[in-house]
């Protein structure tokens, strides 16, 4: 479990532009099966209506099929046992109190396809809320300070990836340094550079890949040690 989080505030850009980014994390190029995938979405209350809506237009129009069709957005997934842990977390949240807006469902006589799943009135001790969910699946949270959101998003025992989406440099600067991540982005996703190190924080991994730091990897540290003649013999 790697487990990486989104959040939303409302001094972001216009929701409208933002929500065909931040919603197609969950699934467009790897159904939702990758590290970095937001396991959890945090939307400032002032535009956690508009988000929720426009994150369920946007799942319901995503074309699921052949991977191999330049039109499809979301292929099947991995095996018949990630897709059953997939349906069995949908089924979790529905049961505990989780709106479902959309999706929530295999799609009928397609092999390992899930439908696009959103989830609006998520909250911190759902299992969809904890667990990493590995598939097209977004649970959408809603949070009204920034201190509650970054208690709340670093209450899990992971810490890979996080980003941030607001036009207040001054908030986006406190959350990069509060959030407990390996890698924060601000106002942008999966924005992966050879130069930059990547790895996680907590149980979601020692060491880095890429930049500087990735080739303490490739190193070993020889320690030697010399006794100097005394001075005044």
């Amino acid at each position: 479990m790697l487990r990486s989080h989104l959040l939303l505030l409302s001094r972001a850009a216009p929701v409208h532009k933002l929500h065909l980014n931040i919603t197609s994390i969950p699934g467009k190029t790897s159904r939702g099966q990758c590290c970095t995938a937001a396991s959890r979405v945090f939307v400032e209350e002032q535009v956690y209506a508009e988000f929720v809506r426009r994150s369920v237009e946007y799942a319901r129009k995503r074309p699921v099929g052949d991977p191999f069709d330049v039109k499809t957005e979301q292929g099947p997934q991995i095996d018949q046992k990630q897709f059953d842990k997939i349906l069995e977390l949908i089924e979790s949240g529905k049961k505990e109190g989780a709106k479902l807006e959309c999706g929530g469902s295999a799609v009928e006589d397609r092999g390992l396809f899930i439908k696009p799943t959103v989830f609006s009135e998520v909250t911190d001790n759902m299992r969809i809320a904890k667990e990493e969910i590995f598939g097209p699946v977004q649970p959408i949270l809603k949070f009204k300070s920034i201190e509650e959101v970054i208690k709340r998003a670093n209450s899990t025992d992971y810490g890979l990836t996080a980003a941030v989406f607001t036009k207040n440099l001054d908030k986006a600067l406190k959350l990069a340094s509060a959030l407990e991540s390996g890698t924060v982005w601000i106002n942008c996703y999966n924005a992966l550079y050879a130069q930059a190190p990547f790895g996680g924080f907590k149980m979601s991994g020692n060491g880095r890949e890429l930049g500087e730091y990735a080739l303490a990897e490739y190193t070993e540290v020889k320690t030697v040690t010399i006794k100097l003649g005394d001075k005044n013999p």
